[in-house]
């Protein structure tokens, strides 16, 4: 019988830890035989000149040539006042000394995360493990843990980190790499008196000496106004106030308009300061602003509406109710004018311009009708896309919310061509799409908070941002109880739930999956309320499994197939049989476990549901193991490794070769479990994740 049984695990499911396994997992990746790990380099390309900031260099050189082992990785904070040039200052630096960081150069904005003036710091964790090649699928869920998977991955490398905007050093602490091989780069506005580290060095950025300020000047404009008008030259530096974010913009505005005198400029631009009292800076964009065309100065206005860092075509185009290309022309043009940056991920807005252009919304439009025409447009265009983006990725669902308003007939909705891209769309767009959660929350819409949060669901499941789907999943229940619509309010408290007992708050997930419990005794008894309601007995089931008491999921399980049968949901049913089996072979149970995932496996074949059915098999094969008929396990495991590596499942394949070591224990083959073992862990840790002896 274990002779026959190995030949079942031989081919293609048995482990081949030689060359030609090894090829097929660089092909996971995209490589071929000789493929390396990809080294991140996350710093932008460097654009125009630096100037001077020379001892503010030599001194971060200094910390990283005398650092002593053993203290830590070095870190230099960069302090100064926003504008000033921190941010250019530190690529600059880690860009000259990328290569003594060989592992990598990691980038993290903190203001990108920030929401009311906090960030969730185990956010920030997972964009630095996604930045080091850490999947979703192998990302710790909880704070502690990736603070854990981060110390893990980093202990032993020489990386160099950017971290931008920290305004605490409890922001910053969790995020450092554990190698004292290693340098952060730290830009804050101020000194972070809480940031206990042994080996910091603080580095003051101030304004630019008007020098320095004049040669960057001249840099950015090659025109010989700058020498024939020295003493214009040298006011138009000073009211600059040496920083470095004025200098570009008043050197694309001087740019355009060459044939005027750089005296009259300048005294216009001092008119302008003694009429207004604002400041030369202020002037300055001010003068840049009025050079706009019509729609490019809405554009402006409206843009800090956008509750994200990057700015598109498809967003801007939703602003202003237009097409894309006219969108891309007037982003363009602002970018020209001195008012945008651009990147390789699209636009960014200064956040000095960012409050420059919200008080020129205010002056243009003091009631907001502007502002709250441009919001609705927003929402209502990332609500379609999000949806659009669900189906995609999760095909039809459940759902509850209506479908938001046409759009204007310009504006084009986004055409998603399979379930990576959609996913992949959701992940680059979530700031913007929590952030209208909150938006849309707080200018009374609330039908269409809650509704982000449906399609919202399918982007948790696949990336784990804690923190943001906390704070938009709570949002979605108060929405949805001003709403007082009851299909919502139960949805919501389910969805925000499952977080909550992830993070190990079962309390607080057992009292809003017993608020929806009660509110599903008052749904209708339509197909889709009856079937919310069953849905919502399952989840008190899974609450209940998570927490170790098994008999009391079996019965939600039991109770929630019952109502699928009711109702005729063929699907639904296949699903709950899936966990009444799984929970019957935790029990210990093997025979029930058996009968049941037989019916469930039957089920999904039967169905077409290619995944399901690889998904019960796998759960068949682990209690036909269980029961001790190793035989049919065995067909079954093969069948499962296949189908995770078929789809490219890295997380499915890795359990299927655990589960095949211990099929090859109960055989007594000791070795040939020990090397499915070593290839689980070699499989974990090529997508980033910790391998079974680092992740208890």
């Amino acid at each position: 019988m274990a002779d026959e049984t190995r030949n079942h695990l031989d081919g293609r499911a048995h482990v081949v830890v030689q060359s030609g396994r090894i090829e097929q997992l660089h092909q996971y990746v995209g490589g071929g035989p000789d493929a390396k790990p990809v080294v991140p380099f996350q710093l932008p390309p460097a654009v125009g000149r630096f100037e001077n900031r020379v001892a503010e260099q030599e001194r971060i050189r200094r910390a990283v040539e005398d650092h002593a082992p053993q203290a830590g990785p070095v870190v230099a904070l960069l302090t100064g006042i926003g504008g000033i040039g921190k941010t250019a200052l530190g690529f600059h630096v880690a860009r000259g000394l990328a290569e003594r960081y060989p592992d990598g150069v990691l980038y993290v904005d903190l203001d990108d995360l920030r929401r009311d003036g906090t960030v969730e710091v185990a956010d920030a964790l997972g964009d630095v493990l996604a930045g080091l090649g850490v999947t979703p699928q192998w990302m710790e869920r909880t704070f502690a843990a990736r603070v854990k998977q981060l110390w893990t991955l980093t202990r032993d490398k020489q990386l160099l980190m950017v971290i931008d905007n920290a305004r605490f050093g409890s922001e910053v602490s969790p995020l450092l790499p554990a190698s004292d091989r290693s340098l952060a780069i730290v830009t804050s506005q101020g000194t972070l008196y809480d940031l206990d580290v042994a080996a910091a060095v603080e580095v003051p950025v101030g304004p630019l000496p008007a020098g320095d300020a004049v040669e960057l000047l001249r840099h950015l404009v090659d025109d010989p106004r700058l020498s024939a008008e020295p003493e214009a030259l040298a006011d138009l530096v000073e009211g600059c106030a040496g920083l470095p974010a004025a200098l570009l913009v008043a050197g694309r505005w001087v740019r355009k308009y060459r044939r005027r005198g750089l005296s009259r400029l300048v005294e216009e631009l001092t008119a302008e300061l003694r009429e207004k009292g604002i400041p030369m800076v202020e002037a300055v964009w001010d003068a840049a602003y009025e050079g706009l065309g019509v729609q490019a100065a809405r554009l402006y206005r409206l843009l800090p509406v956008l509750p994200a860092p990057v700015i598109g075509e498809g967003p801007a185009a939703a602003l202003l109710e237009c097409g894309p290309d006219e969108a891309g022309d007037l982003l363009e043009e602002l970018q020209i004018a001195g008012l945008l940056e651009e990147s390789v991920a699209g636009w960014r807005m200064h956040g000095l311009l960012r409050g420059h252009a919200e008080r020129r919304s205010r002056q243009a439009d003091p009631a907001g009708r502007e502002r709250g025409q441009a919001l609705g447009a927003l929402i209502g265009w990332y609500r379609r896309q999000a949806a659009r983006a669900d189906r995609t990725a999760a095909g039809a669902r459940m759902t509850f919310a209506p479908q938001p308003g046409p759009a204007g007939p310009d504006v084009r909705d986004l055409v998603f061509e399979d379930k990576r891209q959609a996913l992949r769309w959701l992940e680059e767009h979530r700031l913007a799409l929590y952030g209208c959660v909150r938006l849309a929350f707080e200018a009374g819409r609330y039908e269409d908070a809650w509704g982000l949060c449906e399609p919202l669901w399918t982007h948790y499941l696949d990336h784990p941002h804690l923190g943001e789907v906390l704070a938009a999943f709570r949002t979605g229940v108060e929405a949805a109880d001003r709403t007082e619509f009851l299909p919502a309010m139960v949805r919501m408290r389910c969805q925000l739930a499952r977080p909550l007992w992830e993070l190990g708050r079962y309390e607080e997930a057992a009292r809003h999956v017993g608020r929806a419990l009660h509110a599903a005794r008052a749904l209708g008894e339509s197909f889709e309320e009856r079937r919310l309601r069953a849905s919502t007995v399952e989840f008190q089931g899974l609450l209940k499994a998570e927490r170790g008491d098994l008999p009391g999921a079996v019965a939600d399980f039991t109770a929630s197939r019952k109502i699928h049968e009711q109702i005729g949901n063929a699907y639904g049913v296949l699903l709950l049989t899936h966990q009444e089996g799984k929970v019957a072979l935790r029990r210990g149970d093997s025979e029930e476990a058996v009968r049941l995932l037989e019916a469930a496996h039957a089920a999904a074949v039967e169905q077409g549901r290619e995944r399901m059915a690889a998904r019960t098999g796998f759960e068949l094969g682990r209690a036909l193991r269980a029961a001790g008929r190793f035989q049919e396990a065995a067909v079954l495991v093969r069948a499962a490794l296949e189908s995770a590596r078929q789809r490219g499942s890295a997380t499915e394949e890795t359990r299927v070769l655990r589960e095949s070591a211990e099929l090859a224990e109960a055989l007594g083959e000791a070795g040939r479990a020990e090397e499915y073992r070593a290839e689980a862990d070699r499989v974990v840790a090529l997508w980033g994740g910790l391998p079974a002896s680092h992740s208890s």
